[in-house]
């Protein structure tokens, strides 16, 4: 089977760009898999320059079995471009690697995709597959992977079948949650606000996708494959991106395997979780009073999806 289509979305930051498309070219199977770039519009006149800067290190793309561009002439957001573009994509190949212009990946991330998409193909339950983890050491006792209920949205991958069932009515998703009598547990037992997220969504505050992903998963009983050790590294933590203040609390060092035990049970890991739910706390804890409404929104935007 040829390695699944890489979605690979950008705006104005052809730096990062660059560096996102080297070290996607650095993975073995990059001269096997198709790329697609979607390029959005300048939000701002002022950031046609930056627009037009990210379109040259686009024409410059080599290293990669095919490569094909959709340049947006108008600004369409994050949320809107990820959404549109996987829909279309997904629903052409079947399943889909996502990433975005601010990501280094590891070596070894097209390798990890790849067999865990063929792994998981028929497994209706098995929603999403994630590249990034969080920095938590401890992770690594569960093995190569666990499964969470958390939806991934930095760097994954996931099926027609699975994408399917995504919606993007935030108040329709939050209604059913509600009927659910699970808020609680959809905010990760209470230590992280994804309703709170998805209410904003709904109320126009923000523009996002990744919540409402979250939602989608979370109303079919879907679960994420992480890996223990993360194969995505976030460099627009720089103060660069739209939603993006400087912050080292989300730093990762990079996965060196190359293969993964995926034999676990396809069931969400209670020790998994707990290590999320700890994370999420000590996160917010260890934020000085004088940061942390500029940390939490990055940590905000990072979870919820920019």
């Amino acid at each position: 089977m040829a390695p699944a289509p890489i979605a690979l979305f950008a705006y104005n930051r052809p730096v990062h760009l660059a560096r996102t498309l080297s070290a996607l070219q650095a993975n073995p199977l990059a001269h096997e898999s198709e790329l697609f770039v979607f390029s959005d519009g300048p939000k701002h006149p002022q950031d046609r320059s930056a627009v037009d800067a990210v379109r040259r290190v686009i024409e410059q793309c080599e290293g990669f079995g095919r490569v094909s561009v959709q340049e947006q002439p108008t600004n369409l957001g994050l949320a809107q471009s990820i959404i549109g573009g996987v829909t279309k994509l997904v629903e052409r190949y079947g399943r889909i690697i996502v990433v975005e212009d601010d990501l280094v990946v590891a070596p070894g991330f097209l390798s990890f995709m790849n067999q865990a998409l063929s792994q998981f193909l028929t497994e209706t339950r098995v929603m999403q597959i994630a590249g990034y983890m969080f920095p938590i050491p401890q992770a690594v006792a569960l093995g190569d992977v666990f499964f969470a209920r958390q939806a991934a949205s930095c760097g994954w991958a996931t099926w027609a079948r699975a994408w399917k069932h995504f919606s993007a009515n935030s108040d329709e998703l939050s209604r059913q949650i509600g009927l659910t009598g699970r808020r609680h547990e959809f905010d990760l037992d209470g230590t992280y606000p994804y309703f709170a997220h998805l209410r904003k969504q709904a109320e126009g505050q923000l523009d996002v996708w990744g919540v409402r992903w979250h939602a989608s998963m979370f109303l079919h009983n879907g679960l994420c494959l992480y890996p223990t050790q993360s194969l995505v590294s976030n460099i627009g933590m720089d103060g660069s991106g739209m939603h993006c203040q400087p912050t080292t609390i989300l730093d990762v060092s990079l996965s060196p395997l190359t293969a993964w035990n995926l034999s676990v049970p396809i069931e969400e890991s209670p020790v998994g979780r707990e290590l999320l739910k700890r994370f999420a706390v000590e996160s917010q804890r260890k934020m000085s009073t004088s940061l942390i409404r500029r940390m939490m929104n990055k940590l905000y935007h990072f979870m919820s999806g920019q």
